[in-house]
């Protein structure tokens, strides 16, 4: 199983990066789960400077912009 994290406070575009990430799970049917992770230690534990910002198990993907549903189902398929 695939672990997607969503890194940020919970602003708008934060909340944006989850709901593509649900929907590239739900388009692929593939085994993975969303993790929120709202703490700025744990964010800057990633590395992650600048927010929203998503990882794939443990790697950052892509991180101060709201990655597209399509990029996330590349990552989620890799």
């Amino acid at each position: 199983m695939k672990t997607v994290q969503v890194l940020g406070t919970g602003c708008p575009k934060c909340q944006s990066v989850a709901e593509n990430a649900k929907q590239a799970i739900e388009a692929l049917a593939c085994d993975a789960q969303v993790e929120k992770v709202t703490q700025l230690a744990d964010i800057a534990k990633f590395g992650v400077m600048s927010t929203p910002a998503l990882a794939v198990d443990g790697k950052v993907k892509a991180a101060g912009r709201v990655p597209t549903v399509d990029e996330i189902k590349g990552w989620l398929s890799e």
